[in-house]
């Protein structure tokens, strides 16, 4: 959840490593900190934001060619100047900052306690710096074999980097179950929980591994070993990643720019994996385990907050074209399960940052029980993408927003292009449906920037229920997860109560809720189920509700129905959630705007979940 970021090289840290934290900022935002090697270890943190620690820092003797920063998602102890990061030794040697929890600190907090060390903060960290200073100073180890010999007796996750300020011209950075990136510049290094503090300096990364220790040296070297002291041998990739890509390009928000690329990040998605003209859609990360992908007793999602509503979809999708039975499983509940997996079932993790960490568990449960590990990710060398057997990227690019939208849209589009793609080769859907549904598939990039043009009708809509205390989404068939989807948005970034609900469940009980202060948002472009769902409106005008509904164009027996009406084109129902979803994200947008929330990184939450 938190951002690490470290340099060593011949520029000055600072600016390097706070312009990073700003980039790693929406994997935390709770405190800040930085740590500079100047013959001693300059230690700077604030509780708040980055902007925060660059006040503090003001005036401060920050000088200094090494260092490491922090920006942090509290799990052990509360958001606070001593709980933020880097922690120290005991004896001021060390400084260290660190993504994960270390499960067993409280016995390693005991057991250092005995041996005479104090602790003034309540992280688990503070715990690991200690643990390396003891092993430092008992057993007169380099930094790097303390890191070590201290890792071999921590319990969780974790990326780490240590500075030492009696080895200046070293940093020691180290992970397991937590990213970390290493980027290679002109005798210089950069070390990061992900690649946007690296891209600006060098496009040459290495990824580490899970238990992989990485030494870096001023003098241009590096060397990587494992926790039984063998040395890898890593392989040095070249970011496809653009500094712009980073950057808000004029929008107000991240997450207004980035409901605004699903145009293109749909056709991104789609590119050289379709071709309607051709009658042909072809998933290569698929193509290696086809017949046993196409043979599966069982699909079987794993996948947490919007991903798992995706994952939602995708079970009618799949079920529908393919004829498989699906299952779809929270990824933080799979996993404390005993689940029925096999060796003939196929699961498929669905993670935009690839580093979710139930997910993470979840597959590797999954793949000890012999079942097929498909990956479907967004960032390129993520553990996801590494651990898997096979999958395929989403190719969204970097979305910042702590609330996730383009992602939705990316991973439905080729989750579809996957259902596709094994309904063909089985011969679940005919060649003419196949077709129909294919070229639909490639109009929908268009017809989401038509809906786009609905913006400031949105905004109007909003501006009428800002104030309200609760909302009810409902929809039927493709478009209930979308309900989901679109309650959570409200939720995460105006703080406004939603449920999302089968629009028919609601008489079971959502129904009492139901009054004049109530907006109700129903998705009602079905149209297996049409008059099913005016029926639902009927029911809900009927309590008083406000009723906003998303219908398909020339619609005009749901609109004379509601209070507010968002039009969307046409398309094939099994494709409808990639439009009914784009007015819900901004309906969410312009009422977190309007209460004066933080859009881009609201309260308590983080983009990528890495710890459980």
């Amino acid at each position: 959840m938190c951002g690490i970021v470290a340099y060593i090289g011949k520029q000055q840290a600072y600016p390097i490593i706070l312009e990073g934290l700003k980039r790693l900022e929406y994997r935390g935002y709770d405190s800040a900190g930085i740590s500079i090697l100047n013959g001693s270890i300059r230690t700077i943190k604030k509780k708040g934001k980055v902007t925060k620690l660059e006040s503090a820092s003001n005036g401060q003797n920050i000088e200094g060619t090494t260092g490491i920063g922090h920006t942090r998602w509290a799990t052990h102890g509360k958001p606070d100047d001593i709980n933020a990061h880097p922690h120290l030794s005991g004896n001021g040697r060390l400084a260290l900052i660190h993504n994960g929890i270390i499960e067993n600190y409280s016995t390693l907090k005991k057991a250092l306690s005995e041996l005479g060390h104090t602790f003034e903060s309540e992280t688990d960290t503070e715990v690991l710096v200690h643990l390396i200073e003891e092993y430092q100073t008992r057993e007169n180890l380099h930094i790097s074999q303390a890191v070590r010999r201290a890792l071999e007796k921590a319990v969780g996750a974790y990326a780490i980097v240590v500075i030492d300020k009696e080895n200046p011209d070293v940093i020691v950075g180290a992970r397991k179950s937590s990213p970390l990136v290493m980027g290679i510049g002109d005798n210089e290094y950069f070390l990061a929980s992900d690649a946007s503090p690296i891209i600006k300096y060098t496009n040459k990364v290495i990824y580490l591994n899970d238990e992989e220790i990485v030494t870096v040296h001023k003098n241009g070297n590096y060397e990587i070993i494992n926790l039984n002291n063998e040395i890898q041998d890593p392989e040095v990739l070249e970011l496809d990643l653009k500094l712009e890509q980073l950057e808000k390009e004029g929008y107000d928000h991240f997450m207004l720019k980035e409901i605004y690329q699903q145009p293109t990040t749909i056709r991104e998605s789609m590119r050289g994996r379709i071709n309607a003209h051709d009658g042909w859609v072809l998933v290569g990360g698929m193509q290696q385990y086809i017949n046993r992908i196409m043979n599966a007793r069982t699909i079987i999602f794993a996948a947490c907050g919007t991903s798992w509503h995706s994952a939602l979809v995708a079970e009618y999708i799949f079920e529908e074209l393919a004829r498989i039975p699906v299952e779809v499983e929270y990824a933080s509940e799979l996993r404390y399960r005993n689940p029925i997996i096999n060796a003939d079932d196929v699961v498929i993790a669905i993670s935009q940052s690839g580093e979710t960490a139930d997910t993470l568990a979840a597959i590797e449960m999954a793949k000890n029980k012999g079942a097929l590990i498909y990956g479907l990710v967004n960032v390129v060398g993520s553990s996801i993408a590494r651990y898997t057997h096979c999958g395929s990227y989403t190719h969204a690019g970097p979305e910042i927003g702590v609330a996730s939208t383009k992602a939705f849209t990316s991973q439905l589009t080729v989750l579809t292009l996957m259902a596709l793609n094994l309904g063909h080769k089985r011969g679940t859907i005919s060649e003419d449906y196949f077709r129909q549904l294919a070229y639909a598939l490639e109009c929908i990039p268009d017809k989401v920037e038509k809906v786009l043009l609905s913006n400031e009708k949105i905004r109007f809509i909003a501006t009428e229920i800002k104030d309200v205390s609760n909302a009810l989404y409902l929809g039927r068939g493709y478009n209930f997860p979308v309900a989901l989807e679109g309650a959570l948005k409200l939720k995460e970034i105006s703080y406004i109560h939603a449920e999302g609900y089968p629009a028919a469940e609601m008489k079971h009980g959502p129904i009492a809720l139901i009054d004049e202060n109530m907006p109700v948002i129903i998705i009602a472009t079905n149209k297996s189920a049409y008059d099913k769902v005016a029926s639902n409106i009927q029911e809900v005008k009927a309590r008083k509700a406000i009723v906003i509904s998303i219908v398909t164009e020339g619609d005009v027996k749901i609109k004379e129905m509601s209070d507010y009406c968002i039009e969307i084109p046409e398309t094939e129902e099994p494709l409808s959630p990639l439009l009914s979803v784009i007015p819900l994200q901004l309906l969410a947008y312009h009422i977190a705007v309007l209460r004066e929330c933080d859009v881009d990184q609201p309260r308590n939450l983080a983009k990528s979940v890495t710890v459980e």
